[in-house]
Formats: C-alpha cells, sequence, structure tokens
C-alpha cells in the first residue's frame, strides 16, 4: 500500500527553535522521506516558504543522507523549482539511537543543529532570499521515489514495508504568530550580540569539511542568477559558513 503520514502544530510561529529527537529505521529505505520541516503551504499554496530538514533513505551499503534546504516565497512551488540545498553524512548511524534534529530560525539567520551541533548558517542576505512569514512545524514520512535516493535511480520497494521513522521529545520554543511585538527570537548565540561561538564555527566548520557531500552554490550546473546570495561565498568547501 502505498500511503504517508505527518504531523503538524497547533501554531504558527514567525520565529524559534523547532527540535525533535528521531530515530530512522534500518535497513532498505530507499525511495522513503523522513521529514522534519516548517512551512506555510497550506496559508500560501503557490508561493509558500518552507524550512526543511529531511532524510532521503538510503539502499542496503550507503549512509543516510540528511539534506537541509530553504525555500522563499514559492520557490519550491510550480514546475522551476529553486532549493537550497545541503546534504551531509552523518557521523553516527541514524537508526540505532535518537538523536536530536533542531531548526533555529530568527529574523537574521537559519541554523541547523545535530545534536546541539550547528551544521549549516543561512544568513538573511535580503529579502527575497529569506523566509519571513508565520509557519507551521510539520513531520512526515512519505514516498519520494522520483527523487530521494540518488536522484531517484532507486525506487521504494514496499516488500520492505511498514517503513516507520520515531518521533519524540518535541521543543517549540519561540513567536507564535500571535505573540506580542515584544516577544524576543530565540537565538544560538552565547552572547548578547549575537554570533556563534568559537567552539560552534569550529564544530560547524569540521561538519562542512568533513560530512558535507552537496552545497548549491558549490554546483556548477546550476544557474546562479537565481540564488543571488551565492556570489558572496568563499569558493573553497571548508570556509563555507552557511
Amino acid at each position: 500500500e502505498k500511503t504517508g503520514s505527518g504531523f503538524k502544530s497547533l501554531k504558527a510561529y514567525r520565529s524559534g527553535y523547532f527540535g525533535a529527537s528521531i530515530k530512522l529505521q534500518s535497513g532498505y529505505t530507499a525511495g522513503v522521506n523522513t521529514a522534519f520541516y516548517l512551512s506555510n503551504n497550506e496559508a500560501h499554496r503557490g508561493k509558500h516558504d518552507e524550512v526543511d530538514i529531511e532524510f532521503l533513505g538510503r539502499t542496503w551499503k550507503e549512509p543516510y543522507t540528511l539534506q537541509t534546504n530553504v525555500y522563499v516565497r514559492g520557490s519550491g512551488d510550480g514546475g522551476n523549482i529553486v532549493g537550497r540545498e545541503a546534504r551531509f553524512h552523518l557521523w553516527f548511524d541514524p537508526t540505532k539511537h535518537f538523536h536530536r534534529y533542531a531548526i533555529l530560525w530568527n529574523p537574521k539567520e537559519i541554523i541547523f543543529l545535530v545534536d546541539d551541533i550547528p551544521i549549516r548558517r543561512y544568513e538573511k542576505k535580503s529579502i527575497t532570499t529569506f523566509p519571513t512569514r508565520p509557519m507551521w512545524v510539520y513531520g512526515s514520512i512519505w514516498d519520494a521515489s522520483d527523487w530521494a535516493t540518488d536522484d531517484g535511480k532507486y525506487k521504494t520497494d514496499y516488500t520492505y514495508q511498514p517503513f516507520v521513522s520515531q518521533y519524540k521529545s518535541f521543543r517549540l520554543a519561540g513567536c507564535s504568530s500571535s505573540a506580542t511585538p515584544h516577544c524576543r527570537p530565540v537565538s544560538a548565540s552565547p552572547y548578547r550580540s549575537g554570533g556563534l561561538s568559537k567552539k560552534q564555527l569550529m564544530a560547524m566548520r569540521w561538519v562542512q569539511k568533513n560530512r558535507m557531500v552537496y552545497h548549491y552554490c558549490m554546483d556548477t550546473t546550476r544557474d546562479h542568477s537565481l540564488t543571488p546570495e551565492c556570489k558572496k561565498l568563499p569558493k573553497k568547501k571548508e570556509n563555507i559558513l552557511d
């Protein structure tokens, strides 16, 4: 049976920290997408924003790929999709134990975290490249055979069903869409002035140098006039702080 499952937060948020402990299914899960993400698709169909953490499924011998992505004002809608993907191979087996995955979204930046380690920072460089409208928190597991594993080379095999991903220990902390203007956005910084600590930056550099397997700004086959923020990034992979 081809089906899927998901959940959605009761509130929409305009900023905050959104985390969950997730354990993935072991074995053959090619084509199966397990996701934890922010979206306002139901409020802005055809022109929505989205911030994703996705696990793209795997064949027997391959590692799980964690994909982070950002869509802004419809760049994920229609035929001409413009994503801002960065993909990582984790430094642990995500099927053995629960690990914590989180998105921190505030008016200045989006930070993706794994077990409290920042793996990617997406800064607000312009109003057109950054989501600003309220979003809900979602989780889902679904059949994404057409693209999820090796660009769709390996499809979901339903002889291995049921496919189960486990979520627990949710933490949603931030400013809801109905909060007063005095609500202060959450920060990953240990400093009042903002910015990641030296230890956080070193950890992120290590992850990006050693575990990152794709970054949209490094993809020479893409039209980067559609992603103008890429022009300001350094060319060396180990120096990317995005």
